[in-house]
């Protein structure tokens, strides 16, 4: 199966390349789909797209699928925060994804920077009380945003590598994680395994933890593979050792999006 990217952000959000731009490096690299999902609009935060952009980014969006009809799969997505009003008009998949935490009635974000991650650890009694809220609101995506996939399971982890703010299995975190996925995968929703945080330089190894990954594969959840691409050379990035994390896991495929919905195949073919 050729890979596909089914999280991607363009200038209509925080990326760096415009849907042309980014579906022409999608097409080079050789992948058999590529998924627009910009930031949902959300009150405050200038890393999302504005109500007012939405019919210009389906414009654009369109406009690829037409480009490359009969070539690649182009897919109209929107990436769905937690606390993001509910979408409008038709996609063709929707990511949810929690992002920050609420405090006093403002947002903060867990993924903003090492900095903004200590100072809200702080607001909420420690890193680990941190993670067991992020969990549990992780767990209410599926029905407060009607999400096909959910987006980095542990994304509170992105600035932790080797345990910097908190141990992610300590009691606690691994007692609100598992929880979390285990009502999600009873919902039925797609985890991803996001290779962003290794494309932006924060993490040597993919979003989910492997020792998550390998609960997943003991409830037989579904999984895909996404870039969370920013940038258009980042396309791909860690790709191929999420293939091999997942086969370590104990799975033998994924879960891929086509004209007539998702369907599983085997692990993408990452020898081009």
């Amino acid at each position: 199966m050729k890979p596909q990217d089914l999280h991607t952000h363009t200038t209509f959000c925080d990326g760096k390349n415009t849907p042309a731009e980014m579906a022409a490096a999608a097409f080079a690299a050789g992948l058999g789909a590529i998924g627009f999902s910009g930031h949902a609009p959300l009150k405050g935060e200038d890393w999302c797209m504005t109500p007012d952009r939405l019919p210009a980014y389906r414009a654009a969006v369109e406009a690829e699928k037409q480009r490359y009809a009969g070539r690649m799969e182009v897919f109209l997505g929107l990436e769905q925060d937690l606390f993001s009003p509910a979408p409008q008009g038709h996609f063709d998949y929707l990511i949810g994804s929690v992002h920050g935490l609420l405090r006093e009635g403002r947002f903060f974000a867990v993924d903003e920077s090492p900095e903004a991650f200590a100072r809200l650890a702080e607001r909420c009694g420690g890193a680990e009380k941190l993670a067991e809220e992020y969990y549990r609101l992780l767990a209410q995506l599926p029905a407060r945003t009607g999400c096909d996939i959910l987006g980095h399971f542990d994304l509170v982890t992105k600035f932790n590598e080797g345990g910097r703010f908190f141990d992610p299995q300590a009691p606690g975190p691994r007692a609100a994680a598992l929880e979390a996925l285990e009502a999600l995968a009873a919902a039925g929703v797609i985890f991803e395994v996001n290779t962003g945080a290794i494309s932006r330089g924060w993490r040597t190894a993919p979003y989910p933890d492997a020792f998550l990954l390998k609960e997943l594969a003991r409830k037989n959840a579904r999984v895909c593979i996404t870039g969370d691409s920013h940038a258009a050379d980042a396309l791909l990035t860690g790709y191929r050792q999420a293939a091999e994390l997942l086969k370590a896991c104990g799975f033998s495929g994924c879960w891929y999006l086509g004209a007539r919905g998702f369907f599983e195949g085997p692990l993408p073919d990452l020898s081009r």
